[in-house]
């Protein structure tokens, strides 16, 4: 979704920062509106260099898309506390770093707009994906409370709320618990029930360049809704939540993935 987004923003004027870990896995985006950047979201004073370059480079920065993040699938009962504290670490306390960092240099110019990429599994919960699950939450939390906290700046928070998109995420982004994995697992029929339909579902999702034209959308439209789906899951299960009691969803989710 970043390289998509990346490459869409970049067909028009916009100047953009392609943050990753290895940027040189960037340098074929390379170009005059697209720079590759080295980027720990797990480390501040890295975040605050790559900050401090690009501000150097501008004297400002207009918009934070936050996108990093990656999907560990484990039982409550299996997970590791390395393995749960690095699935907040990227996808919350990575969130909440690059925001830190970012929102002086907004609030100086009382201008900016920052976009977390979140996912319809920030609203709904799913076996197996209790971490991922609750980390998205979090997201979704941190959206709305630096709504207010920005509003007198002038700086505006969204977050977008992807259903299943076909990504490098199931090949690359999804991390399993070996425990959980195990043929004597007490939930290997679960695993072997649900683990393969969610993937088939990521690999056979939504093309990613739609994220960037949502994105877009936001940029130019000053009155875009605080969070909006994208893509057929989030778009058939969102409003679903929204209509229903907790039990009635509840029993709709199981019935769609036989659990």
């Amino acid at each position: 979704m970043g390289r998509a987004t990346a490459e869409y923003l970049a067909k028009g004027d916009f100047i953009v920062y392609a943050g990753s870990r290895d940027a040189s896995k960037l340098q074929d985006l390379k170009q005059k509106n697209i720079i590759p950047l080295e980027l720990d979201i797990t480390n501040q004073d890295n975040i605050q260099k790559a900050v401090d370059f690009i501000y150097s480079e501008h004297k400002r920065i207009d918009i934070l898309v936050n996108n990093a993040g990656y999907g560990l699938v484990s039982t409550v009962e299996d997970v590791t506390e390395d393995e749960m504290l690095a699935q907040f670490n990227i996808n919350v306390f990575g969130t909440l770093r690059v925001s830190k960092a970012i929102i002086p240099l907004m609030r100086k110019n009382r201008s900016g707009i920052i976009i977390n990429i979140s996912s319809f599994l920030g609203k709904i919960g799913l076996p197996l994906l209790t971490m991922y699950n609750s980390s998205k939450y979090a997201v979704e939390g941190i959206t709305d409370s630096l709504r207010y906290e920005l509003k007198d700046f002038n700086i505006r928070v969204h977050s977008i709320m992807p259903g299943f998109f076909d990504t490098n995420f199931a090949r690359d982004n999804l991390v399993t618990n070996q425990d959980t994995f195990s043929k004597e697992s007490p939930y290997s029929a679960l695993v072997s029930k649900l683990a393969p339909v969610i993937v088939d579902q990521i690999n056979n999702g939504n093309a990613p360049s739609e994220i960037g034209e949502m994105i877009l959308e936001i940029i130019e439209n000053d009155k875009f809704p605080a969070r909006a789906t994208i893509g057929d899951k989030a778009k058939k299960f969102i409003p679903m939540r929204k209509e229903l009691s907790d039990e009635d969803f509840e029993r709709r989710v199981r019935e769609h993935y036989n659990l």
